[in-house]
């Protein structure tokens, strides 16, 4: 799959710059313990998450759907019809940063630009909580939604799943539990947002995007694992942590947002063959001079908007 030049986009490299001065404003994240790390990136990230579409109902709950408490966010869109088909959307942030409030414009947008439902999930984050313990909670509410879904104005018998970077990751690795769970059947399609499928990351992408001026380089991609996991060379040949692993027979339809200037393009490229040579309903998509984390530039660039209107149709058809 061809990706052109390398060329960032105009309206990206505005976004970048301003993320870059609001970072420069706080103690570089390496010098803070987690808890200050998240909180700095709550603040830098705020501006992203301001504006967009207003939505008819939010729920917000905290609760154990089965596995140990989450707090999600329920957006209902103006326009849409309880209970609503929704997308379970899983924020980014290597397992161990960022939350439902520094991706709520993203998922306001989705529910706005597709008509359904968006479910925000805060899973537990590592190095505190050690992998298997997010993908169990977020597995456990799945279920949940299924069963329970009315509660929130939610038709759990139409569920998409979805997220970016380590979201997507967990994205894949619940739907795969629920196969092997024989509960396939619940998470109806994937959109995966610059999945972060694998701990291979290839010198050739660490060399073209990656390095000290990039928005992600190998040495933060792979000390994000390493946050996530108890034993990362054993456990990383699980393809519940790293989905590229995976037998993906039987797998739901997937969208991947394939962003070109991004240190795990290979991954999506290699995610998108993996999942046709195993019969699944595959659409993929590489959009020119975006970078990791474009979608919040959803205010400043249209390539971002373009991105989100692509998933939320895709989303959409899948839970007709």
């Amino acid at each position: 799959m061809a990706t052109g030049p390398v060329t960032i986009d105009p309206e990206i490299r505005v976004f970048l710059d301003a993320m870059s001065a609001r970072w420069a404003a706080h103690p570089p994240l390496g010098s803070l313990d987690y808890p200050g790390q998240r909180a700095v990136c709550e603040a830098v990230r705020s501006r992203w998450a301001e504006g967009g579409p207003a939505m008819a109902r939010t729920v917000e709950r905290v609760f154990d759907p089965g596995a140990g408490w989450l707090r999600i966010r329920v957006y209902l869109p103006e326009g849409a019809r309880e209970p609503a088909p929704a997308l379970v959307y899983l924020h980014g942030g290597g397992f161990t940063l960022f939350s439902i409030d520094t991706h709520d414009r993203l998922m306001r947008e989705y529910a706005a630009a597709g008509g359904f439902a968006v479910v925000g999930v805060d899973y537990p984050l590592s190095p505190e909580h050690k992998y298997p313990v997010a993908l169990d909670r977020i597995a456990a509410l799945m279920l949940w939604l299924r069963e329970h879904g009315d509660d929130l104005g939610i038709d759990g018998s139409r569920l998409a799943m979805g997220g970016d970077s380590a979201g997507a990751n967990l994205s894949f690795a619940t739907a795969l539990r629920l196969r092997e769970q024989g509960e396939g059947g619940v998470v109806r399609s994937i959109l995966s947002n610059y999945g972060y499928f694998s701990n291979v990351i290839s010198d050739k992408a660490e060399a073209t995007f990656g390095g000290p001026t990039s928005n992600l380089d190998r040495d933060e991609a792979l000390a994000y694992y390493a946050n996530y996991l108890t034993d990362m060379a054993r456990e990383c040949a699980d393809p519940l942590v790293c989905p590229l692993l995976a037998d993906m027979a039987g797998m739901p339809p997937v969208f991947l947002v394939i962003p070109q200037c991004d240190l795990l393009t290979e991954q999506s490229v290699a995610m998108a063959a993996r999942l046709r040579a195993a019969g699944v309903a595959t659409a993929d998509k590489i959009y020119p001079g975006a970078t990791h984390s474009f979608l919040e530039a959803m205010s400043v660039a249209a390539v971002a908007r373009e991105a989100i209107a692509d998933g939320a149709r895709f989303v959409a058809k899948s839970l007709e």
